[in-house]
This record gives structure tokens, sequence and C-alpha cells, in this order.
């Protein structure tokens, strides 16, 4: 019986943290329509967190505008970029990339989230598919997880032998270091989760229907095996921080400031400046006498429910 209060406080604050993560997802639903929304409008409630989140609205659609200033060199001036995103499961790499790629165009940014190697990827040198992805002139590539994940998941969950791991650490600051001598740049990022944070998130995600896809049985082992991610992390960043192509770590226990804070140094490590632009005009639409436009039958509209 003593243990009742702590339960109900534990049940309370999971309820608690899943009306915020709930509270969260409406806002990455409102991000979508900020063009048609006028920040800080209509609001009630606590003043000081409407301020916050209005703050963050508007910093994030300035970071965009500047996301879009970046686009627009990259593809005039045929430059190459790579930036790798890394981190323990459910870090908010997904969330950061998400506000990258929203006002981007997808031919020109794009997104690599590979999934687990094929048998026939197996026997091929072990950078083959990732460069397979690597940008040409004027492109943009966001990695949601790299190469490094034999230094990660596959060293920690034994998906690679010894030899392999430690012909990953020879290899790897030679790959980059030839993408960089090619003329591709290369930005890498490990989002950084304490322990309790990535436990309610975790929990989060079990309690929340719509996010439950998320956990797949290795995020849960993973969870089991925190140490040891942690290890295999250390000894990554030990390894493969050179000046070509160095790591940065994101602190990402507050989702929206991560975001910020990882675009904003983004931006910094490209020297892009706005391109000019002619002036976009609207053509005049042509008109024939004799067009006629051919009604749709009623049964192929889709029924208006909404």
């Amino acid at each position: 019986m003593e243990n009742m209060p702590e339960r109900g406080g534990d049940a309370l604050q999971r309820h608690m943290r899943l009306q915020e993560d709930l509270i969260d997802s409406l806002d990455e639903e409102l991000e979508m329509e900020l063009d048609d929304w006028r920040v800080g409008n209509g609001h009630a409630g606590d003043e000081s967190w409407h301020a916050q989140r209005r703050q963050y609205f508007r910093e994030l659609l300035r970071l965009q505008g500047e996301l879009v200033k970046l686009q627009d060199w990259v593809m005039h001036g045929g430059h190459r970029l790579v930036v790798l995103f890394e981190g323990r499961d459910a870090a908010g790499k997904g969330g950061v990339i998400k506000r990258i790629t929203q006002r981007l165009n997808p031919r020109v940014c794009r997104v690599a989230a590979l999934p687990a190697p094929t048998s026939r990827e197996r026997t091929q040198w072990y950078f083959q598919r990732y460069a397979a992805h690597l940008p040409a002139a004027g492109e943009i590539v966001l990695f949601d997880r790299s190469w490094y994940n034999r230094a990660g998941v596959e060293r920690v969950m034994g998906f690679c032998s010894d030899a392999e791991y430690e012909e990953f650490f020879r290899s790897v600051p030679e790959f980059e270091k030839m993408l960089v001598r090619s003329g591709i740049q290369i930005i890498k990022y490990w989002f950084s989760v304490s322990d309790n944070e990535q436990e309610s998130r975790f929990q989060s995600r079990i309690d929340d229907p719509l996010k439950q896809w998320k956990l797949s049985p290795m995020d849960l082992e993973s969870r089991r095996r925190w140490e040891a991610y942690t290890q295999a992390k250390e000894v990554m960043l030990e390894r493969s921080h050179i000046p070509e192509s160095p790591w940065w770590v994101v602190r990402a226990d507050d989702k929206k400031k991560a975001r910020l804070n990882c675009i904003s140094h983004l931006l910094e490590q490209v020297p892009y400046q706005a391109v000019s632009h002619a002036d976009v005009v609207l053509p005049e639409r042509v008109h024939h006498e004799d067009y006629l436009r051919h009604p749709v039958p009623e049964e192929m509209f889709v029924p208006e429910k909404y």
C-alpha cells in the first residue's frame, strides 16, 4: 500500500508527459500551416508559455527562410553538401530533419534513411551503399543515420566483427577526407539526450497509439544497453573527429531548442549568400472561344465529409 502514491504519481507524470507530446505533435502540424497562421492571435492561458511558443515559431520561420537562401546558393553555385545526423533512438534527429526539409525543394534537398543492408549489400565494400546517395552538384543530402551505424548499433548489437569494426575506423577518416577533397562538404551532428529523457520519450511512444510504430524491438534493446551505446559513442567521437569533418554535439533534451540550435549552426557552417532572382510575373491566362470544359461525373468526386 505504501507504493500506491508513488505509482499514482508515476501515472500522473506519464499522463502529463503524454499531454505534452500531444501538444508538441499539434505544434508540428501548426508549423506546416504557418504560412496561413498569424502567430500570437487569439491565444488564452499561460502567457509565458504562449510567448515561448510564439518566439519558437518566429525563429523557426526565420531560420527556414535562411535555409531557402542556402538552397538557392547551393543550386546556383553547384555546391555539394552532406549532413549526417546521429544519436540515440528518440534523440530528435527526425524532428530536426523534418524542420530543415519542410520548406525546401525535395529535388535539391533529400533525405537518405537507409534500411538494414541486404544479403548482397553485406558482401559489398562497406561504404558502397552510402556512396550511391552522395549529392551531385547543386544538391544537399541529409543522412538520417549514416555509415556510422557500424560504430554504433552494429558494434553494440554484435552485427559486425571486431576486425570489421577496426577496419571501419581505419577507413572512415580516409573516406571522408576523399569526399572533402572531391568538393563535398560534410557536417556531422550527434544528438545528445539524457538517460531520463530517453526513457520518458520511449514511454510516451508506448502510451501513444499514434507513435507506437516508432518503437522497434531494436529500440527497446538499445534502452537496455544504454551504457554500451555510451561507450560506443565515446569511441566514435574520439576516433572519427577530424579537421576535415568534425563532430558537433547538439544538446537535445529540449526538442525545440535543439531544432533551432542545430539549424542555426548548420547555416553558420556554409558560406552561402543571397542569390538574386528576376521578378516573377504571372502570365495572363489564354482564352479560346472554342474551348469547352467537359463536366466531371459526380461519382468521381471524393465525398466531402468535412
